[in-house]
């Protein structure tokens, strides 16, 4: 079942998003994320996605397996109307990242695998993600201190047009404790045909 619905053409949006996990015991671990996602600053939403897994740690701290669920809801304008279509995903997902550090550098790879439930249609989609986080200040545990971080990720799609979009991300995080810390960035998401520009505050919760 196609879409043919575009997003309304504001100059800069907002995301809010909330990324938890909890260690559990022999390895395993808990993910929970929620985004809310707005075409504008806040109050005309684009997207709600709820994400959860449980992953496993191949090797303490470095490499993780993941399998996971998502339920995404969007909100996306017909075009030239001020009309709304609401469209409803299940996602399932599999994930394998894997971190490293060069000096003070840290280095994420991950690499995810989406099923796609959207309406009454199945796709597929592959995912690589290369984050990197700088920190700014010389503590050895790193809270209450500053950080740059930054991202590219590349969606791929397995069917005829195959490039999906890419997200371009750049932001400054500060680490309040050892389990939380926020970030404020900018994250520009090329489409085959447009871009679009989000303002995005993120919150990292361990517990």
């Amino acid at each position: 079942m196609p879409f043919c619905f575009y997003s309304q053409e504001n100059d800069l949006g907002n995301w809010l998003i909330y990324i938890g996990s909890k260690k559990l015991e022999k390895g395993f671990d808990i993910h929970n994320e929620v985004q809310y996602r707005n075409y504008n600053t806040i109050g005309d939403l684009e997207q709600l996605l709820l994400r959860t897994g449980i992953g496993y740690n191949l090797t303490e701290n470095n490499n993780n397996v993941l399998l996971g669920y998502g339920y995404i809801l969007s909100k996306n304008y017909i075009i030239d109307t001020d009309k709304k279509n609401k469209v409803e995903e299940h996602r399932i997902f599999q994930q394998f990242s894997t971190k490293q550090n060069i000096g003070k550098v840290g280095i994420i790879h991950r690499y995810r695998l989406e099923e796609r439930f959207v309406e009454d249609d199945f796709k597929m989609r592959f995912r690589y993600f290369l984050g990197i986080k700088i920190p700014l200040q010389n503590k050895e545990n790193r809270i209450n201190s500053f950080y740059l971080s930054a991202y590219n990720e590349i969606f791929l799609n397995t069917k005829a047009s195959v490039f999906d979009r890419n997200r371009v991300y750049g932001g400054l995080g500060y680490q309040f404790l050892k389990d939380l810390r926020f970030e404020l960035g900018y994250m520009n998401q090329i489409f085959n045909t447009s871009s679009r520009d989000q303002i995005n505050l993120i919150a990292f919760v361990n517990f």
